[in-house]
């Protein structure tokens, strides 16, 4: 069988700011276009004048006594207004608790892969509520689900923090942890690139430099071959007569 549609019979939201002819009071505070302030006037002036300049009167203030109203352009007005109010929604951090449970008994296998989801929710910048649920003999040992929480707790401190402690609530006991700050763990990623490329021209003049190859010496005479030094010249005679 078909499931029947469900419209939304509200009606749809009236713009409720009161423009030109709409403002009924005899006196208004008027601002004009230039966002300078001309005092109390009558309505019908301030309406006057902001036909004139090709402008809308618009309330800003209603319950003001008497109203403030200024003169400007409406549909633009209406726009930036708009535009304020998606980036206000932009920048909201929408937090999500998302929640794992827990016994005091549970086998390794089973941490480990609830871990594993709790890392997930914790990179996911989701908060995380561990309960760790007692049965029978077990409520007699609340601390075994303490140490099991800090246990945890300890094992992610790189991803997340405590931001509840450990509290017993009858037969359940939670826990709530909280994502670092992106903003964190961001300047940690780039912080440890850096450092790694100054150290490295640390180790670079650290290490001894290799020789480097001597050019290739001259042939070598073959006294100098024998390992004996080679014979100096004889020095010419003083009275010697040159040779033509």
């Amino acid at each position: 069988m078909p499931i029947p549609r469900r419209f939304d019979r509200r009606p749809p939201e009236r713009d409720l700011t009161r423009i030109n002819d709409r403002i009924r009071v005899p006196e208004v505070r008027l601002i004009d276009e230039n966002g300078e302030q001309v005092g109390v006037v009558p309505t019908q002036q301030a309406l006057e004048r902001a036909r004139n300049a090709d402008l809308d009167l618009v309330e800003i203030a209603p319950t003001a006594k008497p109203p403030v109203v200024r003169v400007l352009d409406y549909s633009k007005y209406k726009y930036e207004q708009e535009q304020r109010k998606k980036a206000a929604r932009k920048h909201q951090q929408q937090v999500t608790i998302r929640e794992m449970k827990l016994r005091p008994k549970i086998a390794t296998h089973d941490y480990e892969t609830k871990k594993g989801h709790i890392i997930r929710f914790l990179k996911d910048q989701s908060k995380v509520k561990v309960t760790i649920m007692f049965r029978g003999r077990e409520q007699a040992h609340p601390e075994r689900g303490e140490a099991l929480l800090r246990k945890l707790a300890g094992e992610l401190a790189e991803l997340g923090v405590i931001e509840q402690q450990p509290n017993q609530e009858g037969r359940n006991m939670t826990m709530i942890m909280a994502p670092v700050k992106a903003s964190a763990v961001s300047r940690r990623d780039r912080e440890a690139p850096a450092a790694e490329a100054a150290e490295a021209p640390a180790a670079a003049e650290a290490t001894p430099a290799a020789p480097e190859t001597a050019e290739a010496a001259p042939s070598a005479s073959p006294a100098e071959g024998n390992g004996s030094p080679a014979p100096e010249p004889a020095p010419a005679p003083k009275n010697a007569a040159p040779v033509e």
